[in-house]
């Protein structure tokens, strides 16, 4: 099974992919975002350790932003929360934000299909979580605008190589 958990902020993803895989005692979670040391909002440290703490201890917790290698290295089932993170690190590490649209374009696609292909070639369970981008205003600022049209890009391009896409909307699962 692969499943693309998608929703808004705070809807209530997080907890049903986990709820997706809770029976997996060994499980690999790729948590593509910045660790609670490299980040210097409290805010974020705070959601990180909240994260950590309902884990099952027998899972393998992977911080990486290469998270095609680590879906091909795991060992078994994977969960990796979130894209939105992922794809902000991605733009942040190659300090892309001014570059022209195409060429981060560019970047960020390249680094989405090497992920689309290993979750394609998994024979164990992938739940992937990415936020749902472009249901509310168009944003203000080109970064805004150009994360809602990577992310969306990139949330299409997973869901091609998922069996299933779940829409989580206040707490509630819609399997599209």
């Amino acid at each position: 099974m692969k499943v693309l958990v998608t929703g808004g902020v705070r809807s209530g993803k997080s907890s049903h992919a986990e709820a997706l895989v809770r029976e997996r005692a060994l499980l690999t979670y790729i948590a593509p975002g910045p660790a609670p040391e490299e980040e210097a909002d409290p805010d974020w440290a705070l959601r990180i350790a909240a994260h950590r703490d309902r884990r099952p201890l027998t899972w393998t917790t992977v911080e990486t932003r290469d998270v095609a290698r680590a879906v091909r290295e795991a060992a078994g089932p994977v969960l990796v929360d979130c894209l939105g993170t992922w794809v902000t690190g991605l733009v942040d590490d190659a300090s892309a934000w001014e570059w022209p649209q195409d060429e981060v374009t560019a970047l960020v696609d390249e680094h989405v299909a090497g992920l689309a292909a290993a979750i394609t070639e998994m024979t164990q369970t992938a739940v992937v979580v990415t936020n749902e981008v472009g249901l509310g205003v168009v944003p203000e600022h080109r970064s805004g605008r150009l994360f809602r049209d990577l992310l969306g890009r990139a949330n299409q391009q997973v869901a091609t190589a998922c069996d299933e896409v779940h829409l989580v909307v206040a707490g509630r699962v819609l399997r599209l």
